[in-house]
């Protein structure tokens, strides 16, 4: 396992939050997190599983737990395979702006960014 990478991680995801904000004005996600009941807008409260570091065919290693999305923020699955297609690592809780991104390419590797807000811990079945 390559650790200078690993510890690069934050700084993939920093970049990727600035790279999402400026698709945040979507007309898609402006409706999924206000809800009308009895006439009035509610703001849908949604809860994400939280997995900072799990690497194929084990178990969360590092930060597992649930966040509770805020109304800027949804579920995220972050998914890093090797050039040949091997998965390597995936990660997921919440993240600001959050867009769905494909093949992003990181040194050596390519990452996979999904994002969801239908239901409490909608990201496990991404």
């Amino acid at each position: 396992m390559d650790k200078s990478l690993l510890l690069e991680l934050p700084i993939l995801l920093c970049c990727f939050r600035a790279l999402s904000g400026s698709l945040s004005m979507r007309n898609d996600a402006v409706n999924e997190i206000v809800a009308v009941k009895n006439n009035f807008p509610v703001i849908e409260i949604v809860q994400c599983r939280m997995c900072h570091l799990q690497f194929p065919g084990e178990k969360c290693s590092r930060g597992r737990g649930i966040c509770t999305a805020t109304t800027e923020e949804a579920c995220m699955v972050g998914r890093m395979f090797k050039r040949d297609g091997n998965p390597w690592l995936t990660f997921m809780g919440c993240l600001k702006n959050c867009a769905d991104v494909k093949g992003i390419r990181w040194s050596v590797y390519l990452v996979n960014f999904r994002c969801c807000r239908s239901h409490d811990l909608c990201n496990e079945d991404l």
